[in-house]
């Protein structure tokens, strides 16, 4: 998928055991390639201000088979409600989101 982004190039890769919507309460590994400057922050929110901190990540890639442009990094979420999420990427330089589904 591609996000939404300025001073940047967003790009989010999902890997889902089934079709999306995503499933409530079990983990989402979501690779990301981001352009622009500096370490990369995420946060997942609902408009209610519910929060889903990653389980894990981000942690940088090295290199993979995916090509997009940027620098790559992993996280791991786990959306503990139904709705809409809202995705948010920021680096020094850069920043973007995406919305996801979430069932």
């Amino acid at each position: 998928m591609k996000g939404e982004a300025r001073d940047a190039e967003l790009w989010g890769l999902l890997f889902l055991r089934a079709p999306p919507p995503l499933p409530r309460g079990e983990e989402v590994k979501i690779v990301w390639r981001m352009t622009g400057e500096g370490p990369l922050r995420v946060r997942a929110t609902l408009a209610d201000g519910t929060a889903a901190k990653p389980a894990w990540g981000p942690e940088e890639h090295g290199g993979s088979s995916w090509r997009r442009p940027g620098q790559e990094w992993g996280t791991g979420f786990v959306f503990p409600k139904r709705g809409c999420w809202k995705v948010e990427l920021t680096r020094t330089r850069g920043s973007g989101h995406v919305w996801l589904s979430v069932k």
